[in-house]
């Protein structure tokens, strides 16, 4: 595309300063300077780069960034972008548009660096969190990095319910930090910024990996339950006021050694339990009702071709979940986990509609154990089938 010539009268009257050899170097494509306005001439704007250098922004750019150019007048400072080093009418041709994106990346990587907080708008909502923009960048603020009051505590973990809570937020604004980004997908992830963010970051760098916590289950949602604790105070600690109240996650796979299909079985709000605390990261809290138990697992005294007999408690597609019957020896040492799984594959029946025909569910059999891993907290079973046997000759 030809540009529309410059009128050369405008660059005589410039006054003409002694310059280096350097000065006259053709600005690389990519570069970022600081230009003067010369003047507007139909869609093309023209841009004093230094001595001898004149840019133009034109064509695409120019639409690009009419918003910003209406607004400039002769002589304004404007910031623009190097996107060809000469065109054929020796203009160097500039973007404004891709030099407030480069700025604006700029201060989201020391917004990132400082977590100084802003406020946004919510946009949008989808079912992962909220969405909105920074200086014209897309924006997401996920769900798990919502401040603990605002977090759409749904007891059942309904999607629908979630999402209907979410869409409260739409037009509202909130106090975030960067949490992270990504430049290259033109994408910023967000977090909630709490008023009372300090103090909490105060008590949470208190805390250590290891300690014992007790206090009372404030949420429960189907990936896990909330647990509100006052930090224990440290025997060191020169502080005499009392610690603010925090809040952390005991993960559904953290509550107990036995499997759980939503953590309302065995959890309810206002239950005080003791936990521990097994990692703190990004302000979080993460904590294990079942590190403070012993593992039954490792108690097991079984081994390949042993027999067991077993309830089968639930089908799924690549086999059935057995419940194996405990002595009651076992059952003392373990008296709030005494339920131990296995599972017997699809293989030993060779499909789900024979398995079902062979299988009832609550009825007992008697297994044999094909292998375990007890640190894995695995057992493949098999259906001992002399016993199939002398039920039907039965």
């Amino acid at each position: 595309m030809k540009t529309k010539s410059y009128n050369e009268n405008n660059l005589l009257t410039k006054k003409v300063i002694p310059v280096g050899i350097d000065d006259f170097k053709v600005p690389k494509k990519g570069t970022m300077i600081q230009g003067k306005v010369l003047t507007k001439d139909g869609p093309t704007l023209y841009v004093d780069l230094g001595p001898s250098k004149v840019g133009i922004v034109y064509g695409r750019e120019y639409q690009r960034a009419k918003d910003i150019i209406k607004n400039l007048k002769p002589e304004d400072e404007v910031l623009v972008k190097v996107v060809d080093e000469e065109n054929e009418d020796g203009f160097i041709e500039l973007s404004i548009q891709e030099a407030y994106k480069e700025k604006n990346w700029e201060k989201i990587k020391e917004l990132k660096e400082s977590q100084e907080p802003f406020k946004i708008k919510v946009l949008k909502v989808n079912k992962g969190g909220l969405i909105s923009e920074v200086s014209g960048i897309p924006a997401f603020l996920p769900t798990s990095q919502l401040a603990s009051y605002h977090y759409p505590r749904i007891q059942d973990g309904n999607k629908s319910e979630i999402f209907k809570k979410l869409q409260t937020f739409i037009g509202k604004e909130l106090e975030v930090t960067v949490f992270d980004y990504d430049q290259e997908n033109q994408q910023i992830i967000l977090s909630e910024f709490s008023k009372e963010n300090e103090t909490l970051k105060e008590a949470i760098a208190s805390l250590r990996v290891g300690d014992e916590v007790v206090g009372e289950i404030s949420g429960i949602v189907n990936f896990g339950a909330f647990l509100k604790f006052t930090p224990p105070i440290k025997e060191d600690s020169k502080e005499k006021i009392s610690p603010p109240v925090l809040e952390g996650l005991i993960h559904i796979s953290e509550i107990d050694w036995q499997l759980i299909e939503h953590p309302s079985q065995v959890l309810k709000v206002g239950q005080v339990v003791r936990a521990k605390i097994i990692d703190i990261s990004q302000g979080r809290i993460s904590l294990s009702m079942r590190a403070l138990k012993k593992d039954p697992w490792q108690e097991l005294e079984l081994k390949p071709g042993d027999k067991v007999i077993g309830k089968v408690v639930k089908f799924n597609p690549f086999g059935a979940f057995v419940q194996l019957r405990l002595d009651e020896e076992f059952i003392k040492k373990f008296p709030t986990t005494p339920k131990i799984q296995g599972l017997i594959h699809i293989s030993e029946f060779g499909s789900e509609e024979k398995m079902k025909e062979e299988l009832e569910i609550d009825k007992e059999y008697e297994f044999s154990v094909l292998k375990i891993n007890p640190q894995k907290h695995w057992m493949a079973l098999r259906l001992n089938k002399e016993q199939k046997e002398d039920e039907k000759n039965n």
